[in-house]
């Protein structure tokens, strides 16, 4: 699948305000800095559709972009960003799980983590939620081209390993590089075949007169 129109349609923090939930949606998120925004924009093949910063936490709400009238991508908030209060944290965590669990069109979250890092307890503790939460998730490693093969493939091991403690089976894959656009085609590849399983929500019946 090929990304061939990509708009950004919303910011907000409460889920009464997002867009109604009639298109299949997909959510991205990861720790700050692990290169979220630039794999949107190479994703869609819109340099500048996801903002990038060299500032850890710069994405402070939940982002809709609306893909090729079909389905909707959301850029949440990174996790872990050290210069955001205790208390900024907790509201935008807060928000962040109201989302997640409230969203009735969420299809998927692409968790993002870093292949140049060996597993961190913070990427692990958020799977670990989703999995408590029954919500569906996929893994997407960043910055291939910032290492060798092997190393990330001894880090994506090592991280499927520290799952197994919890789930009975690892959740799908990616690894992929912003830069030298790698990996992305599998990604749009998976929306594609879920989108076509999407079964959108049932009118509202009319009261009649």
């Amino acid at each position: 699948m090929e990304v061939k129109k990509a708009e950004f349609v919303c910011s907000n923090t409460r889920v009464d305000k997002l867009p109604a939930p009639n298109l299949p949606e997909y959510a991205f998120i990861g720790r700050s800095n692990v290169g979220k925004s630039s794999l949107i924009n190479a994703m869609t093949n819109k340099k500048g559709l996801a903002k990038t910063s060299q500032k850890p936490g710069k994405t402070q709400l939940i982002n809709h972009f609306i893909i090729d009238d079909t389905w909707y991508l959301v850029d949440l908030p990174g996790y872990g960003f050290a210069k955001a209060s205790k208390t900024s944290r907790n509201e935008w965590e807060k928000f962040i799980r109201r989302y997640l669990t409230h969203r009735d069109n969420l299809q998927c979250v692409f968790v993002l983590v870093d292949s140049r890092l060996e597993p961190q307890k913070i990427d692990l503790d958020f799977c670990y939620w989703l999995g408590e939460c029954g919500l569906p998730f996929m893994l997407v490693f960043t910055k291939a081209d910032k290492q060798s093969a092997v190393k990330s493939d001894a880090n994506i091991a090592k991280f499927k390993k520290e799952l197994l403690q919890w789930f009975e089976e690892v959740p799908p894959v990616f690894l992929t590089s912003a830069e030298k656009k790698i990996g992305h085609e599998p990604i749009l590849e998976t929306i594609d075949e879920v989108n076509r399983r999407f079964v959108g929500p049932e009118p509202e019946e009319r009261m009649p007169f």
